[in-house]
């Protein structure tokens, strides 16, 4: 099979020689632009330099929507998220996080000074690729979403992210990824001896400022040597 394209990005640099990276994957049918003001709005200082690195996804005909094309890390193919998952997709998409990673670490970045963040199919990617990593990253966050392939995280997560922390928050009015789905993923994190942080908010399918500075609070936190 031709390997899979590239995965073009928008890149924010807050200094020179980055010395931790966070890698921030958009949601379904937005692009790297949604989340780019991330870089002036969370003050990471305390971090030194540190890149942002904003992709955007593969642009693919998605089911839910009438098979309009659209950004999407993989296909819906209903509005039961855990079912029915568009697993090649997931897979595909997969691997080309974790090529993100990597070209972190070849440009000299440690992998426990890189960090995975999405929000809703974003989140879902994250956890995925996060778990997987060869190499024990400093943490993941998901905002909005939840874990896919659920049922395969036992025996295919890397031992190398077994202690991973993560950070998980939802909208408690989230009419597209219920906040059920967000509580599942967090206790089977939870049973798996993940640290799991846990923060809900009275929202939709958004993000809001009070959200975002526990976010800026626990990057801090996981980042810090």
């Amino acid at each position: 099979m031709p390997a899979e394209p590239t995965l073009q990005t928008i890149e924010v640099e807050t200094g020179d020689q980055p010395g931790a990276s966070l890698i921030v994957l958009h949601g379904l049918g937005a692009d790297g632009h949604d989340f780019e003001p991330l870089a002036q709005q969370l003050d990471l200082s305390g971090l030194g330099p540190v890149r942002w690195v904003f992709p955007h996804a593969p642009v693919r005909p998605v089911t839910i929507n009438g098979g309009y094309r659209m950004r999407a890390w993989y296909d819906l193919l209903g509005t039961e998220l855990q079912r029915r998952e568009d697993e090649p997709g997931l897979r595909a998409s997969l691997q080309q996080v974790l090529a993100l990673v990597a070209r972190e670490r070849a440009r000299g970045v440690p992998a426990r000074r890189i960090l995975l963040a999405g929000f809703s199919q974003g989140c879902a990617m994250a956890l995925l690729s996060a778990l997987r990593c060869q190499e024990r990253l400093a943490g993941v966050a998901g905002l909005s979403g939840y874990l896919p392939l659920a049922n395969l995280t036992a025996t295919e997560r890397h031992g190398a992210n077994a202690d991973l922390p993560v950070f998980l928050a939802h909208g408690r009015l989230d009419p597209v990824v219920p906040m059920a789905a967000g509580t599942v993923t967090r206790e089977l994190l939870r049973a798996l001896g993940h640290e799991v942080e846990w923060h809900e908010y009275p929202i939709g399918h958004s993000v809001s400022v009070e959200e975002l500075e526990a976010l800026r609070q626990w990057v801090l936190g996981v980042m810090a040597d």
